[in-house]
């Protein structure tokens, strides 16, 4: 007969989906509220960059468009919340973890928004490299974070394609739109590199989450996937590309690439990035100001609840 690690090993080396009320080390749940939180996090601190913008889209129907994007990273950080409280954790404990800075978010929404070619740049290379991500997880062994980022990816690749059309745009539009698409380009390919987390060798989660498939590709697995398919995209839009070490190794079938700043990584993430405490601060001001909307909602059904009780027992 077999333990209960044993049979939860199984399960994943069957591809079979971990379920909430499965049996599962505790290394391998607090795993996954880590990450999975930490993706919540990113989703809705990641309205802020772009939220700036609403009201200075130089359209109608570029508002429109950012407004539903916005609006749909708020509802991915909802899917991914609700997903985490399945591991038994409470999303008022996640939340203040993030805010105290115990917990973290992607490192690149602590880079400012300084000119609308800036809200191309996220859509494509932001948006892009979680899509590169993503992809992969919706095969990862949580069920609930499995089906979640189904849902996501969908998403995403409308938010993808929406920066890289609004590149088209200006790349193609006049010179100074040229050069303010080239200088969003230049800020923020590197720190959408720096999304996938540090090379394996040196990440601390790397290697136990591939072990039990809650991640199914590896850092610079997916790091290089982006880099290749971001060239001809670069050359499409007859920008010049930021990394002037690139170039085509056809033993590998990749291109080669420079090195990352590592050093700017890790001072963002240990909150010395430009908006880091703007960001927070942001956070909870908001969290607090809809406190009453929480309060709310939780006297309401409450109220329901207790009508709901009183019917039964009249019947």
């Amino acid at each position: 007969m077999m333990t209960p690690e044993q049979n939860f090993m199984r399960k994943i080396e069957a591809e079979e989906k971990i379920e909430p009320k499965d049996w599962m080390p505790e290394s391998y749940r607090q795993n996954l509220i880590r990450q999975i939180s930490q993706h919540a996090h990113s989703e809705v601190i990641g309205m802020q960059p772009e939220g700036n913008w609403i009201t200075r889209a130089p359209s109608l129907r570029r508002k429109a468009v950012l407004l539903s994007k916005v609006q749909d990273e708020g509802g991915h950080g909802l899917y991914l919340y609700s997903a985490t409280e399945t591991l038994g954790v409470k999303r008022a404990d996640l939340i203040a973890a993030m805010q105290s800075g115990e917990a973290k978010y992607a490192s690149i929404f602590n880079y400012p928004t300084q000119t609308w070619a800036d809200i191309g740049a996220i859509g494509w290379l932001v948006d892009g490299a979680a899509i590169v991500n993503q992809v992969s997880l919706q095969r990862t062994s949580y069920g609930p974070y499995s089906r979640a980022m189904i849902r996501i990816c969908k998403e995403e690749s409308f938010h993808q394609r929406q920066g890289y059309e609004l590149m088209i745009a200006l790349a193609h539009g006049s010179p100074e739109q040229k050069a303010m698409a080239q200088d969003a380009l230049n800020r923020f390919y590197w720190p959408a590199l720096m999304m996938f987390g540090p090379h394996d060798a040196e990440s601390a989660h790397s290697a136990k989450s591939m072990t039990w498939k809650i991640k199914r590709e590896t850092n610079d697995d997916l790091r290089q996937k982006f880099i290749d398919q971001t060239v001809p995209q670069i050359e499409f839009l007859g920008l010049e590309h930021p990394d002037k070490d690139l170039k085509w190794n056809a033993e590998r079938g990749h291109y080669d690439s420079g090195e990352i700043d590592w050093a700017e990584f890790y001072n963002v993430i240990n909150g010395n990035g430009h908006c880091n405490r703007q960001r927070v601060e942001h956070h909870i001001r908001a969290h607090e100001e809809g406190a009453w909307v929480r309060d709310a909602m939780t006297a309401y059904n409450a109220k329901q609840q207790a009508k709901t009780a009183e019917q039964r027992q009249a019947a």
